[in-house]
């Protein structure tokens, strides 16, 4: 089994975005939502189902961003 980054995916409900990926990501993603599958014994679907969880990953796992979101949000002391 492979150790990957994301889990499965739960249903939320969606906000259209129009965005556009190049060729090779695409396919990296759809061959991530193939492993995920195998993985988790359950079928993504659509593979661009994948880009929420891993940005929210993303963001929730760089450091730099948690320390620089926590200096800019009011603390106690200062309301």
């Amino acid at each position: 089994m492979a150790k990957l980054k994301l889990g499965p995916i739960t249903d939320d409900k969606p906000v259209k975005v129009t965005l556009e990926l190049p060729a090779g990501l695409h396919r990296e993603l759809v061959a991530y939502a193939d492993i995920l599958a195998s993985d988790a014994g359950q079928a993504v679907g659509d593979p661009v189902r994948l880009i929420v969880p891993m940005l929210q990953r993303f963001i929730a796992t760089d450091r730099e961003f948690v320390k620089a979101r926590r200096a800019m949000l009011p603390t106690s002391r200062n309301r």
